[in-house]
């Protein structure tokens, strides 16, 4: 009957949330989007298509064709204790979220004393004979249960709810927010392994053609067709090609030792896949969603936006605070002088009681705590339009590289193609003994500038694509927040996309 009273009679104090409208925008970025495609003429360049108002697939790096990194990726979210930390937190925002609803029903508790009572011997506390009357001595036992009740009249706890509903909310969006950050590091640092293993692979080809061309002088010295001097700087020129190796192989076992921590694995064991450029396929067609539907995406933002809603709860709670309370109690029990006649006809015993409690003066207190959480309101506000600003600015970062890669990987692959050609001439007249060491010198290093910055070319438009899709918000399967969450999100489009 009480619980169904605080039914009849709740009326929730504080504002009820509503969530904040999408931004009434058309794209991202100023005018007409254009999609990334390199210039006309020169050497064929891949080019890229944005296809606007298309879903972002949940398995957004299978798009890439490799399956080493498919393997990883899935590897990597398994065991990654990031992910882990994020469900615990999880399951602590759920559990009370549960424990602050058992207050809306009576609390009942229950106890059982027995004790054994001396009693005074009234006549020798007052100067009496002590043995005129014998002490009383016996035992007493009480059962008792009591019940109490404190109906949400105000709606306080129902607001308090609310707020740890929020709070949970909160913490399945953070587990998104590191699923995709975790799915992004590791196709990020992938690519990035590829690009030093492929300026590794210039670095020793440059070698190569630099012992090659130190063979030639050589020869040429033994037939006194060239000077010693040409043939020591020649090999000066081979050793600084040489020392570039060092750093470039150090940077890729860090880069493997950043692969395995993703991996959940300790450096000493160490993954097995391998990623170079030749097997990480550039996806052709990119799925751009709606500005309005970003804010539904990405998990920073929905996260923000829980984080709005549990500000806005606690402010029901603190003006619930300030209003009168009610407290229904009941107590029921027996007492008897043992167990056997606990329950015997006339040893029951029971109270009824309310009461209504309500803040006089408290210095201000309770008021200024409503004004906090006012003010946390407004603060949490202004994170969450910063969040969208922001997730607006990535989108619209990405989409600005891209349209600059696709010309600069064509001016980089133009470039070597060049510098190749220069080479190959000068390597000839060199042979023929018809230029002097400066022209080789400047050739093999203009080469191997130019190699490099394909390389880096090649990767940075790979990885701006990979942030292209994480800036969308990766495509998060809806209802895919449940106990195997894992498979649901890993387990979308089995066969990878068309790219």
């Amino acid at each position: 009957m009480a619980v169904l009273l605080s039914l009849a009679i709740t009326g929730c104090v504080g504002p009820n949330f509503v969530r904040p409208p999408a931004p009434n925008v058309e794209g991202f970025v100023p005018g007409r989007l254009a999609s990334p495609s390199p210039a006309k003429g020169g050497p064929p360049v891949a080019g890229q298509h944005f296809v606007t108002s298309a879903d972002v697939s949940a398995r957004w790096w299978a798009a890439f064709r490799s399956q080493p990194l498919n393997d990883l990726i899935r590897q990597s979210v398994e065991h990654n204790p990031n992910l882990q930390s994020a469900e615990a937190a999880i399951r602590i925002a759920k559990y009370n979220a549960l424990a602050q609803r058992g207050f809306w029903a009576p609390q009942v508790t229950g106890n059982s004393t027995s004790s054994q009572i001396l009693q005074t011997n009234a006549g020798a506390v007052f100067g009496g004979d002590l043995g005129a009357v014998p002490q009383p001595e016996f035992s007493l036992v009480t059962n008792q249960l009591t019940v109490s009740f404190v109906p949400d009249i105000w709606g306080a706890n129902f607001r308090s709810v609310e707020n740890l509903d929020a709070v949970t909310e909160q913490q399945l969006f953070q587990l998104e927010a590191a699923y995709l950050a975790l799915t992004g590091n590791v196709a990020t640092a992938a690519i990035q392994e590829a690009s030093l293993r492929g300026q590794i692979d210039a670095t020793k080809r440059v070698i190569e053609l630099g012992r090659d061309s130190l063979g030639i002088l050589k020869r040429q010295f033994s037939l006194g067709q060239a000077a010693q001097a040409d043939v020591l700087q020649q090999e000066a020129q081979l050793a600084a090609f040489e020392q570039l190796l060092p750093p470039l192989e150090k940077q890729l076992a860090q880069q493997r030792d950043l692969l395995t921590a993703l991996a959940g694995q300790l450096s000493a064991d160490e993954i097995t896949q391998k990623f170079d450029l030749a097997h990480l396929k550039l996806p052709s067609n990119l799925p751009i969603s709606l500005p309005s539907k970003l804010v539904d995406q990405r998990p920073d933002v929905r996260a923000a936006e829980a984080n709005m809603h549990a500000a806005s709860a606690l402010i029901g709670v603190a003006i619930a605070a300030r209003l009168p309370n009610v407290l229904i109690s009941a107590n029921g029990g027996s007492t008897s002088y043992n167990f056997a006649q606990a329950f015997a006809p006339g040893t029951g015993f029971y109270t009824v009681a309310a009461g209504v409690t309500a803040p006089i003066f408290d210095g201000f207190t309770l008021y200024n705590k409503q004004k906090a959480a006012e003010a946390a309101l407004d603060q949490a506000d202004a994170q969450y339009r910063t969040t969208v600003i922001t997730a607006f600015q990535n989108v619209a970062d990405a989409l600005r590289a891209l349209q600059s890669d696709a010309r600069a990987v064509k001016a980089a692959v133009h470039s070597e193609e060049t510098a190749k050609a220069s080479l190959d001439i000068v390597r000839k007249q060199l042979s023929e003994g018809l230029i002097n060491q400066l022209a080789l010198f400047n050739a093999q290093q203009v080469y191997l500038t130019a190699v490099n910055v394909r390389v880096q070319a090649e990767a940075n438009r790979l990885s701006d694509t990979a942030a292209l899709f994480v800036a969308l918000g990766g495509g998060w399967p809806a209802g895919c927040v449940t106990a195997n969450w894992r498979d649901c999100a890993m387990g979308e489009a089995a066969s990878q996309p068309k790219s």
